[in-house]
């Protein structure tokens, strides 16, 4: 071997040893600093594609609270509670309710928000894929409980009936953002983030609560 290859290879083994002692010495990066790493790495790696921002991937209180290695403190989810608590929007004529016909269809489908579809399409409400609807169902996910005889369990015999009223605005309340009932529920906000507008809500409410509805049959 020549002695300039002897001379580059030591010249490279005294490199590496530094780079090695350098590393050893340098200071771990702090969990904040981590974060901020990822965040950043997934920021880069999306980019708006027809309806489908990258804003998405920005995140409420709820979702960064509920998205941590560790569930929010007590403080914190009762400030996730009352914020979307805050957050709710009653039908603008007092009109609760639409059509159950229509709300089932709506429940079946599980299409929308992605690229690929046109701006202000309709979502549909993909309820199927986390409760039982109906005793039809053939299929349907279990992450929920099961919504079927929804009104019937609670002893909704006719939607105008004073008494109804509690039981009305809770199922309202849970459609238009499950947070206030718990900080971090898996349900989607579906009147908060505009899933899903005001008739369409009243549907779903209609196939929950009327005595008509396959719901409670």
């Amino acid at each position: 071997m020549k002695t300039s290859h002897i001379t580059t290879l030591a010249g490279v083994a005294v490199a590496a040893s530094v780079l090695v002692a350098g590393c050893a010495t340098a200071p771990s990066p702090t969990s904040a600093e981590l974060d901020a790493l990822a965040t950043q790495t997934i920021m880069s790696s999306f980019r708006d594609q027809g309806i489908a921002k990258v804003d998405r991937l920005k995140q409420d209180l709820g979702q960064s609270a509920c998205s941590s290695d560790k569930p929010p403190s007590d403080a914190v989810a009762q400030r996730i509670m009352e914020e979307a608590k805050t957050s709710i929007k009653w039908p603008a004529d007092g009109q609760y309710f639409g059509d159950f016909a229509a709300g089932e269809r709506l429940a079946q489908n599980g299409r929308g928000a992605t690229w690929t579809d046109a701006p202000g399409s309709a979502n549909g409400g993909n309820c199927y894929n986390c409760h039982q609807i109906s005793k039809a169902e053939v299929s349907y996910g279990n992450i929920g409980p099961s919504l079927y005889q929804y009104g019937k369990n609670r002893g909704i015999s006719d939607v105008a009936a004073p008494t109804a009223l509690p039981i009305i605005q809770y199922t309202w309340t849970k459609l238009y953002n499950s947070k206030a009932y718990a900080a971090c529920s898996n349900m989607p906000r579906f009147g908060h983030v505009g899933l899903l507008d005001e008739k369409q809500m009243r549907d779903l409410m209609s196939l929950l609560l009327d005595p008509r509805s396959p719901v409670n049959q």
